[in-house]
């Protein structure tokens, strides 16, 4: 099993990243503008649509506002299995760190899961640091 983990830094305070993360229908809106393109709740999952025009359906797991974390799950596509989590924890009370990790299957996937979430965290900083601008 391949296993993922990339961080970034965001210059908002943690409970406004926190606040556009947990909400688990609107990342095409509030969270990773221009990465996803539509996102939609279908009871427990959401079904997601990248830039590139792939589609999958994640199954939500968790959304804790304990520990600041959303978990998911998905398969299909080049993936048999997927297993991710973001959680969002505070570098300062004007910037915090999010950290995505994910196990998934087949190995072989791991550069190219790892370079979408990569772009997803880019996504993600660009969105909620303009957010913060606007």
């Amino acid at each position: 099993m391949a296993y993922i983990r990339r961080q970034i830094t965001i210059d908002r305070p943690a409970a406004d990243v926190w606040d556009a993360l947990r909400d688990i229908g609107a990342l095409h809106t509030r969270l990773v503008v221009g990465f996803v393109t539509d996102c939609r709740l279908e009871g427990e999952s959401r079904l997601v649509t990248f830039a590139n025009g792939t589609t999958v359906r994640e199954q939500i797991i968790d959304v804790g506002d304990e520990d600041r974390r959303v978990a998911w799950s998905a398969a299909g596509g080049l993936l048999s299995y997927y297993h991710a989590s973001a959680q969002v924890r505070p570098v300062s009370d004007a910037s915090c760190e999010v950290v995505w990790v994910a196990d998934l299957l087949p190995h072989e996937a791991k550069p190219t899961i790892a370079t979408m979430i990569e772009a997803g965290l880019a996504a993600m900083k660009r969105t909620l640091e303009s957010a913060r601008a606007a």
